[in-house]
């Protein structure tokens, strides 16, 4: 099989495209032929070193896919050759065949295609714990999303509009604002703009109950500025590059909640929990709350054009690559 593979640290373009062969699912596990893979921006700092998740050499990145169950291991009795399903194998996406475990695995609707089912499991699983778990967003809340037209911030914006909050968003152009407001934000803000902090004060009188910040550093920084009295503030992830601190005064002045957000982590101690949570995502999506957004896809040759694109925010929405 065609596998895209990082023999050491670097950038997109030093993988190398190798034919390995094909995986055999051990006890519990599934092999499926992908259809579809979402790019993620964990992909690009994996691949360059800078990710707290280090594979031994060579090792295939890619954390979400969907396509055809090939074949199944020992015990596996819930899927069968042949069906539809999305999944997150612990690396390894970028190929033509994946390895998942089962607790991972999940099966697709009728209605929805394999790069909408790629692009749902990270992104939506995350802001699920996030505003339903870490903590609970209530009806009526507001709701601030920060960059608003990624994957995190379309799925945060899409499950924050299905909790009943007023969501606003914030995106760097004007066509990631146009898409965020597709996404059910009831305002939308340019975050390059330093009125924005202001802004967010005076649409909710007073401060955003909770804030979504997938970007740290400076944007970190200014979201501690309009926060309302008792918000939450979740920390989802550091795009920006910088990981921002915090004075504990500002906290305590406020009685505002800072809020670690690592889906990842609580995953590998609560392993049925992926599934709880699909389940509800999957409500939503039948009920039309949620909807998976692909933004851009490419073959799997372009594999390293697309992760450079995500790298440059090109992207609005989920970026796929398409077997």
């Amino acid at each position: 099989m065609k596998s895209w593979r990082v023999h050491g640290w670097g950038e997109p373009e030093s993988m190398a495209l190798e034919e390995i062969p094909v995986p055999e699912p051990g006890r519990g596990e599934i092999r499926i032929r992908n259809r579809a893979a979402a790019l993620n921006f964990f992909d690009i700092l994996q691949i360059q070193g800078k990710y707290q998740v280090k594979p031994p050499f060579p090792f295939t990145p890619g954390a979400e896919v969907a396509g055809v169950v090939d074949a199944v291991g020992d015990d596996v009795k819930q899927f069968r050759p042949g069906d539809r399903v999305s999944a997150m194998p612990q690396g390894g996406g970028f190929a033509e065949y994946s390895i998942a475990p089962l607790s991972r695995v999940f099966p697709i609707p009728e209605k929805m295609s394999f790069e909408e089912a790629a692009a749902m499991p990270i992104v939506y699983h995350t802001s699920y714990f996030a505003l339903a778990h870490r903590t609970v967003l209530r009806s009526g809340e507001w709701l601030l999303v920060q960059a608003g037209a990624s994957g995190v911030g379309m799925s945060a914006i899409q499950i924050g509009k299905a909790l009943g909050a007023r969501v606003i968003a914030t995106a760097g152009n004007e066509a990631k604002r146009r898409f965020a407001a597709e996404q059910g934000a009831d305002q939308v803000l340019d975050y390059s703009d330093p009125s924005w902090v202001e802004e967010v004060k005076r649409i909710t009188g007073g401060g955003a109950d909770a804030i979504y910040d997938p970007v740290g550093g400076d944007i970190f920084d200014l979201s501690t500025k309009c926060i309302a009295p008792e918000g939450r503030l979740l920390v989802i992830g550091f795009a920006g590059g910088r990981i921002p601190s915090i004075a504990a005064n500002r906290i305590l002045l406020k009685n505002i909640s800072v809020i670690g957000v690592l889906w990842g982590g609580y995953v590998q101690s609560h392993p049925d929990y992926p599934r709880r949570v699909h389940d509800a995502l999957l409500e939503m999506y039948a009920a039309g709350e949620i909807r998976p957004c692909v933004g851009a896809a490419y073959s799997l040759a372009d594999a390293p054009r697309g992760l450079r694109d995500l790298a440059e925010r090109k992207v609005a929405g989920k970026a796929v690559i398409c077997l």
